[in-house]
């Protein structure tokens, strides 16, 4: 690995994580909503117009977009690359003091010693991946943000390279930065006319060699649950608790069927939020399926019991309400196999295994799909988002780095040769 090119990569890096950027999923009407966001998207802009980019622009809701322009005679498809700019609201992003281990040992990592938060690679499995790399930690008092500063900085680096290395052959290059996209509205305001490419990819994925063309069908549900509250001491037949009826929500579903027992293609009932009293509880949760029939089932499935519950309590106590978020991409993609077939060849050339598979969760690739711009997701290098734990190598920034470069020029080569 280039010592040079890793250092470029973490001092960019670190610059994007100091700046917090959570987003706040209860801010439906604000867009961005945080306006701290903002603060990492003016320095995005600067940067970019310092590289030497075109056609920059960062509209009244902090999209970016910007142009690399093509470096041949012939036509060649307008690709693009997309990141997204926030962090997750799971998770505190401010005030992130990042830890490198280099060459790293393979063994626990103390993130904090006052706080005795150490992250065990027993139970983090994949840490002794990057045995002898460059590791980056938190100090664990926050997420780190290589989900998805990562891709940003892998994507503006790959720029430079190009530009840095013309004897690398390309078209016109589209590069895109979103808001919001931790809290499912980062493809909402992005304008895939302006944007203008054929296709792209989301670099927000984790391992390396990471490529996906699916993701989960998502859907929000809520439920209400009305109580009654009377003084304690003369309850009898005349108090109810709406804590004791949420239980009993959350209970009759089913109950493997949660993120804890699930892997791969299998979905689940999410409960992410409660809160509430006697007089009134409310449950939050989101409900994933890749399969849209039982996806629908889900759904129905949530409802239902609600309707029942109600029926056996004798009055309308409670009132579910689900509302549907994002779909699996994989239905708009499948038609266009070859820009995910670049993808993979990208890898291969690069000596990367592709990993190919679901994704267990949404990617702002899977709006745009529906918007008319198809869009894979390709890893980022990141681990463990959304927590303390949260952890990136430099050698995968790197590799991930390359694979942008390389996609862009097998795009150029494969039309030179009637692809």
């Amino acid at each position: 690995m280039n010592t040079e090119i890793m250092q470029t990569l973490m001092h960019r890096f670190f610059r994007y994580i100091k700046i917090d950027t959570q987003s706040d999923p209860l801010n439906e009407d604000a867009f961005p909503s945080t306006e701290k966001q903002w603060d990492l998207a003016k320095l995005l802009v600067k940067e970019i117009k310092a590289m030497g980019l075109q056609d920059i622009s960062i509209d009244d809701h902090a999209y970016i977009m910007a142009t690399l322009p093509s470096n041949v005679e012939y036509k060649v498809p307008v690709i693009g690359f997309i990141a997204h700019m926030d962090t997750s609201p799971d998770f505190s992003g401010a005030n992130v003091k990042p830890h490198v281990h280099e060459n790293y040992d393979g063994k626990d990592i103390v993130l904090n010693k006052k706080q005795n938060i150490v992250m065990s690679a027993d139970y983090f499995g994949e840490l002794k991946l990057y045995k002898g790399q460059t590791l980056i930690t938190t100090d664990g008092r926050t997420l780190l943000g290589a989900d998805d500063k990562a891709g940003i900085v892998e994507i503006l680096e790959a720029m430079q390279y190009l530009i840095d290395h013309p004897e690398i052959k390309h078209g016109d290059i589209r590069i895109g930065f979103t808001p919001d996209e931790e809290v499912g509205k980062g493809a909402h305001k992005f304008d895939v006319k302006k944007f203008n490419a054929e296709w792209a990819y989301t670099v927000d994925g984790s391992r390396v060699g990471e490529l996906e063309f699916e993701n989960f069908n998502a859907a929000g549900g809520k439920v209400v649950i009305k109580g009654k509250n009377v003084h304690p001491g003369y309850a009898k037949n005349k108090m109810i608790n709406s804590m004791m009826i949420a239980a009993d929500f959350i209970k009759a579903l089913p109950a493997e069927e949660v993120p804890e027992h699930t892997q791969g293609r299998e979905g689940f009932f999410h409960l992410h939020t409660i809160k509430g009293g006697v007089e009134e509880t409310e449950l939050e949760y989101i409900i994933r399926d890749h399969d849209m029939s039982k996806f629908n089932q889900r759904k129905v499935l949530f409802k239902n019991i609600a309707e029942d519950m109600n029926k056996v309590l004798g009055e309308d106590l409670i009132k579910a309400e689900v509302k549907d978020q994002y779909f699996n991409m994989r239905e708009k993609l499948e038609p266009m196999m070859h820009i995910v077939d670049i993808a993979e060849q990208a890898m291969k050339d690069l000596g990367i295994k592709p990993r190919i598979q679901a994704i267990r969760g949404g990617t702002d690739g899977s709006q745009l799909s529906y918007k008319g711009l198809p869009c894979p997701n390709i890893f980022a290098g990141g681990h463990n988002f959304h927590g303390k734990y949260e952890f990136i190598t430099l050698e995968s920034m790197q590799k991930a780095k390359d694979v942008v470069v390389k996609i862009a020029e097998l795009t150029a080569v494969r039309y030179k040769n009637k692809y």
